[in-house]
């Protein structure tokens, strides 16, 4: 009865951090695009890099277990350093797409990222796709038939600030799953949060000569409150990733994860209403709402497949 009542208190606090991290993952495109009025996708990157950095590494120094470089090895040594490229070019993309996408768009498409990591186990690790994997990609294909119906044209005769935009999504969806694949092999000589730290500290170094540093000082005070939550975000959401991953099925995780779009819907009916002066209402019409349903679905569907080869 104890095991059973522990077991029970362990899925509801594995879903309860999965959920906090959707929620933080669903709003962050609206914070991100009040920076975006003040500040560059490199340079807020580079913030969000050091706050986080700062923290894990007290974190780490607090536990004496901070990473040993030499042990790493030469091998280990470039494979992190281009895992931290990828991830690294995910951060900036994913802000970058939201100059020419309003967010709700945004993270729907990048609900693409399961899918890209599902055709990598395949291409890489020669992984079967089981019926979960393959229903999932094939309601996420038709989600997003569906959320883009009427831009279609748009979206592969011309290239438009709105086909740019879907094009940096998916190219961030692509270097989130690459990292992700690439991770694994890492995972075996460093734990999460050594890995955090270093991404952290090679995403800085890389991107300090690409940022201006002095535009923090034009900032207004949303702006500052905007970028302060995106910095806290990065902590709070990956901190509460990786501890549900230590205690609950990864599948399910990112199932629960897969409905981040919703918070990034309701918040965005939130912020129209607040702050009309930063945030448009973005007109969908019905069938882009099933859309991104379905997207919502498909995704959840692929990762629970995940569990079948994982």
């Amino acid at each position: 009865m104890k095991l059973t009542n522990i077991e029970g208190t362990r899925h509801w606090y594995g879903f309860f951090l999965s959920l906090t991290t959707a929620f933080l993952w669903g709003v962050l495109p609206v914070f991100l695009t009040l920076c975006l009025e003040k500040m560059d996708a490199v340079t807020i990157t580079l913030y969000r890099f050091f706050v986080a950095g700062i923290f894990v590494f007290l974190l780490l120094l607090k536990s004496k277990s901070l990473p040993r470089l030499p042990a790493l090895g030469r091998n280990k040594s470039i494979w992190l350093l281009v895992a931290a490229l990828f991830l690294v070019l995910n951060f900036v993309a994913n802000v970058q797409g939201l100059e020419y996408l309003n967010p709700e768009t945004a993270t729907i498409v990048m609900q693409t990222a399961p899918f890209m990591l599902m055709l990598g186990g395949v291409v890489f690790f020669k992984e079967r796709l089981n019926r979960f994997e393959i229903c999932g990609a094939v309601m996420l294909l038709l989600g997003l038939i569906l959320f883009f119906n009427d831009r279609l044209a748009d979206l592969f005769l011309s290239l438009t600030e709105f086909t740019t935009g879907v094009l940096i999504i998916l190219f961030a969806a692509i270097t989130w799953a690459t990292y992700a694949l690439m991770q694994k092999p890492l995972l075996k000589v460093l734990t999460a949060k050594q890995l955090t730290l270093l991404i952290y500290i090679i995403g800085f170094c890389a991107l300090l000569p690409f940022s201006t540093l002095s535009l923090l000082m034009d900032l207004q005070m949303i702006h500052v409150i905007a970028l302060l939550f995106c910095c806290l975000n990065t902590i709070v959401a990956y901190g509460a990733f990786t501890e549900a991953l230590n205690i609950w099925q990864a599948a399910k995780v990112s199932a629960v994860l897969a409905m981040s779009p919703i918070f990034t819907f309701l918040s965005m009916l939130i912020a129209v209403q607040w702050l009309p002066q930063h945030f448009t209402a973005s007109y969908l019409d019905p069938w882009a709402y099933i859309g991104a349903a379905v997207v919502i679905t498909g995704s959840a569907l692929t990762a629970l497949g995940r569990a079948k080869v994982v």
